[in-house]
C-alpha cells in the first residue's frame, strides 16, 4: 500500500527570529545559546588531523558525540517553541534548525511517531552535507559513510525528544558516490546491529550519565557534611582572591578581624570559612546581627543576664560571648550598636572578662571576636556614633569583601554551585545555564550582590523542568531575546525588531488604504491564518504571537465587524 506523501515542513520564520547576530560584540546567538560560524574547511582540517593522530574509529566516535550533544541542545527548544503545534510540526524543529545552521538540506520522507508509546520510526533525505562533501574532498570516496556529526545530531534530537533512545543509520551517503544520503531511525532494540551503533552513539549519554553523577555527589556530600557547605568560598577573581588570602594569613593568629564590604556580598561566610581555617574549628561558631536585636536587650544578648536581672528574666542565660567560649563570635553589623553597648564590649575585648547584666562577678572567655558592617565605621567616629576606641581596637586586620559587580570571573562558579545547592534542597534534577543566560549574570550590576544571586538562582530552580535549561528570561523576567540582526526568509541578515522595519513606506500604505491601521492589522491577521491553511498556532509564531492572543485579536476583529 502506497503510503500518503508527508506534507512540507512548516515554515521556519518562528525558528529564524531565534537567530540574532549582534556584530557590536561579536556574538551569535540561537534563543539562548551563543553559536559561532566557523569554515567547513577548518573542520575537515580538525578532522584529517583527528583521522591521522587517533584514527578512524575514534574520529567517528568523537564526532558522533559531538552531534549527539549538539542535538539533544536543539531538542529542548522544540516543545519550548511549538508547545501548541502538532506534532509533526514540533520534530521538525531538529530538521529545520539543522539546515538554519548549515549543515544538510532536510526532506521528511517518512515519519511515525507516538510519544505515549515511544513508537518511532523516521526517513530522510539528506543533501549538501557538510560532511560527506569534506570528508570525500579529503579521502576521497569511501565505503562506508561518513557523515558521523549529522548523524549524532538526528540521535541526540530525536532521543530527547522522544525520552528514549532512538538511532539513526545512514543507509546510502554522497561521500560513497551515491546521489545522495538517506538516513532511517528507529528505537534501538529494533536495530539488529544494535549493539555496533550504540558503541558509537554510547545510548547513555556521557554528557547526561556525568550530570547524574554530579547531582548523585552533590547529594551525598550535603548529607554527608551538611556543614561544608557554609565555609566553603568560591571565586577565582583577583579581587577574590586578594580577600581570601588576607583570611588565609589571618586563621592561625588570634587577631580580631573587621569584615567590611556592600549589604550581601557573604560577610557571614567569610566569618565562618575564617573560623574553619583557624585553630577553633573544633569550636562553636555563634553569630549574632546586632541590628536585629532591639538596643534594651542587646547588652543581655551579648553578655548574658542573671536571674532577675530585668523584668521577666526568670533565670540566669548565658550571652553570645560565653556560648562561643573556645571558637568564633560573629558580630555582624557592629556599627548598629548604641554607645553604651560599645563601651562595655571595648572592655570585654580588652580583658577577655565578660559581667552578665545584674552580676558584679566577670566571667573569663576565650574567643576569637570577628566583626563586620556595610557601615563607614571611620565617617561614624568622626559623627559620634562610633567610638573611637573601639573602632581602633576592632579594626586591627581589616579585609575589604569586594561587591559581585567587581568580581564578574566569580559569577557563574557561584551560580553553578547555587544550582546544585538549590536543586539538592528543593528535590529537583540540576539544571544548566543557557550561554545566553551567562551573560545575563555577568551584565547584571547586582546592587544586592551575593544575596541578590541566591534569591534569583533559587527562584530559577523552583520554575525549571525536567530537560529544559535555565535562559536569562527565567533569571530575569521580561528580558528579551540578545539584541541584533536575524535572518529572513531569502537568508539575508536583516535588523532586528522594529528597527528593522521600513516604517516610512508602511506608514505610506497605511494612508493610502483608507481603513488605517485597524484595517492593517485585520488584513495581517487573516493573511497569516490563510498561509498558515487555517492552522492557528502556525499563524500565530508567524506573527510572533501566542495562539490565544491570535485569537483574541480575531474574535475581537469578527465583533468589530458585526456591530457595523
Amino acid at each position: 500500500m502506497t503510503r500518503p506523501a508527508l506534507p512540507p515542513l512548516p515554515t521556519d520564520a518562528d525558528l529564524r527570529r531565534l537567530i540574532h547576530f549582534s556584530a557590536s560584540d561579536g556574538r551569535i546567538w540561537l534563543a539562548g545559546q551563543r553559536m559561532v560560524l566557523i569554515h567547513a574547511a577548518a573542520l575537515g582540517a580538525l578532522r584529517r588531523e583527528l583521522m591521522e593522530s587517533v584514527g578512524p574509529a575514534q574520529t567517528r566516535r568523537l564526532f558522533t558525540r559531538a552531534g549527539f550533544a549538539a542535538g539533544e541542545r536543539d531538542a529542548t527548544l522544540a516543545r519550548e517553541i511549538r508547545g501548541n503545534a502538532p506534532l509533526y510540526d514540533m520534530f521538525a524543529v531538529g530538521p529545520q534548525l539543522h539546515m538554519l545552521q548549515g549543515a544538510v538540506q532536510v526532506t521528511p520522507i517518512r515519519f511515525e511517531a507516538d510519544p505515549s508509546t515511544g513508537r518511532f520510526y523516521g526517513e530522510y533525505r539528506w543533501e549538501h552535507s557538510w560532511e560527506a562533501e569534506v570528508h570525500k574532498r579529503n579521502f576521497g570516496p569511501q565505503t562506508q559513510p561518513v557523515c558521523w556529526m549529522l548523524i549524532g545530531y538526528a540521535s541526540g534530537y530525536t532521543s530527547a525528544f522522544m525520552g528514549r533512545t532512538i538511532l539513526f543509520k545512514e543507509t546510502s551517503c554522497v561521500g560513497m558516490n551515491d546521489v545522495h544520503c538517506h538516513i532511517v531511525g528507529k528505537p534501538l532494540e529494533e536495530w539488529p546491529d544494535a549493539a555496533e551503533l550504540s558503541s558509537w552513539f554510547k545510548a547513555e549519554s556521557l554528557l547526561n550519565t556525568i550530570r547524574d553523577l554530579q547531582t548523585e555527589v552533590e547529594s551525598l556530600r550535603l548529607e554527608i557534611a551538611p556543614d561544608t557547605d557554609k565555609t566553603r568560598l568560591i571565586g577565582q577573581s583577583p579581587a577574590f582572591r586578594a580577600a581570601y588570602d588576607l583570611l588565609q594569613t589571618a586563621a592561625p593568629t588570634r587577631v580580631t578581624v573587621l569584615l567590611t564590604g556592600e549589604t550581601g556580598v557573604g560577610k557571614e561566610r567569610f566569618a565562618r570559612a575564617l573560623h574553619a581555617l583557624s585553630t577553633r574549628a573544633d569550636g562553636p561558631f555563634v553569630a549574632i546581627n546586632c541590628a536585629a536585636i532591639p538596643h534594651a536587650l542587646i547588652e543581655s544578648e551579648l553578655f548574658g543576664a542573671e536571674k532577675g536581672a530585668y523584668t521577666g528574666s526568670q533565670a540566669a542565660r548565658p550571652g553570645r560571648f560565653e556560648r562561643a567560649e573556645g571558637g568564633t563570635l560573629f558580630l555582624d553589623e557592629i556599627g548598629e550598636l548604641p554607645l553604651e553597648v560599645q563601651a562595655k564590649l571595648l572592655r570585654v575585648i580588652q580583658e577577655s572578662e565578660v559581667e552578665r547584666l545584674g552580676s558584679t562577678d566577670s566571667r573569663k572567655v576565650d574567643v576569637r571576636l570577628v566583626a563586620a558592617t556595610n557601615q563607614d565605621l571611620a565617617r561614624a567616629v568622626q559623627e559620634g556614633r562610633f567610638r573611637a576606641d573601639l573602632y581602633y581596637r576592632i579594626n586591627v586586620y581589616p579585609v575589604v569583601i569586594p561587591p559581585l559587580r567587581e568580581r564578574r570571573d566569580d559569577i557563574e562558579p557561584l551560580a553553578h554551585a547555587m544550582l546544585e545547592r538549590f536543586a539538592s534542597l528543593h528535590g529537583k534534577p540540576v539544571p544548566t545555564l543557557t550561554d545566553h543566560a551567562c551573560d545575563a549574570l555577568r551584565r547584571h550590576a547586582w546592587p544586592g550582590n551575593v544575596r541578590e544571586l541566591e534569591n534569583i538562582v533559587e527562584r530559577a530552580v523552583i520554575l525549571s523542568r525536567p530537560n529544559r535549561e535555565v535562559d536569562a528570561k527565567d533569571l530575569f523576567p521580561g528580558m528579551g531575546p540578545p539584541e541584533g540582526a536575524t535572518v529572513d526568509h531569502l537568508g539575508q541578515i536583516r535588523e532586528s525588531g522594529a528597527a528593522g522595519i521600513d516604517c516610512h513606506t508602511l506608514l505610506d500604505r497605511i494612508q493610502g488604504c483608507g481603513g488605517g491601521l485597524e484595517e492593517l492589522e485585520r488584513s495581517l491577521l487573516h493573511e497569516a491564518v490563510n498561509r498558515a491553511n487555517g492552522n492557528l498556532a502556525a499563524a500565530a509564531r508567524m506573527l510572533g504571537i501566542t495562539r490565544a492572543q491570535l485569537s483574541y485579536r480575531l474574535s475581537r476583529k469578527q465583533d468589530q465587524e458585526d456591530q457595523t
